[in-house]
């Protein structure tokens, strides 16, 4: 029994380095010339052409743009829907709200990709195909971000409600004031999920967008990488590098934000 926690441990590290190891090779081929790809010598040297040359052989920066404007869309119409929403179910009585709440549930159980042919339908008769709007209108309302503030704002006391009326709040006002402050680590644990999901998202993106000036940097990135490009492994790990650098960068200066909002949550 005494030698339980040393052999978790070094179970824990080892499963560290398969996942890291990916990462790691990346990072090794974008910054070595291409005969040292595959041979992992000490003294190999160090360049940065590959880094250079995938900047230049595609619009990173468009599709930089593209994604941010993408995940800022979403999140944004997502925090405001969810939380009315939410707030709607959490303190309000009105016919048919368990049904409703339970049509909600629903959704989380249907897999997004199912709705893809509907969804391109959908905004062909909008005129949104190849839009940044038309890639994020679909997901702008989150039933996981419903139900997760829904419990967050159960779980609040109810005297906070009078406590605010009492000082002339309304509805509105005591969600702003009261309700908003004190889910914020939920807010960010769900922000966090959102940004995350759809800087990633691959499929719904890669249909929906037909031009350069929109595409995000997923689709982007495997369109670079594909076969028929004759680009070589290490300018495709650089420009792996370059895609998953904004979000490498806002984990590392706010890790511990990131830690704690989703230990406030309770997201698992």
């Amino acid at each position: 029994m005494t030698r339980l926690p040393g052999i978790l441990t070094v179970a824990a590290w080892m499963l560290a380095l398969l996942w890291l190891s990916p990462l790691l090779y990346a990072l090794w081929a974008a910054f070595h010339p291409a005969a040292f790809m595959a041979h992992f010598r000490p003294g190999a040297p160090l360049t940065l052409d590959n880094i250079r040359d995938a900047w230049t052989q595609a619009p990173f920066a468009r599709y930089i743009l593209n994604s941010v404007l993408l995940v800022t869309s979403v999140l944004a119409a997502q925090i405001l829907l969810c939380t009315l929403s939410a707030y709607g179910f959490a303190r309000f009585d009105f016919p048919g709200r368990d049904l409703l709440f339970l049509l909600v549930l629903v959704q989380l159980m249907i897999v997004p990709e199912v709705l893809i042919v509907e969804n391109y339908q959908t905004m062909a008769r909008l005129g949104l195909v190849d839009t940044i709007a038309g890639m994020g209108l679909p997901y702008m309302a989150s039933a996981f971000g419903i139900f997760l503030l829904r419990q967050t704002f159960k779980s609040l006391p109810r005297e906070l409600d009078d406590a605010a009326r009492i000082e002339g709040c309304g509805a509105l006002g005591t969600l702003w004031r009261v309700y908003v402050p004190l889910a914020k680590p939920t807010l960010t644990a769900f922000a966090l999920v959102s940004v995350s999901h759809h800087w990633n998202n691959f499929l719904w993106p890669l249909i929906i967008t037909n031009s350069v000036s929109v595409r995000p940097l997923t689709v982007g990135l495997a369109l670079f990488g594909a076969p028929e490009s004759g680009v070589s492994w290490p300018m495709i790990s650089a420009a792996t590098l370059i895609a998953i650098l904004p979000l490498v960068m806002a984990f590392l200066i706010f890790q511990r934000q990131f830690v704690q909002s989703f230990l406030h949550a309770g997201i698992k």
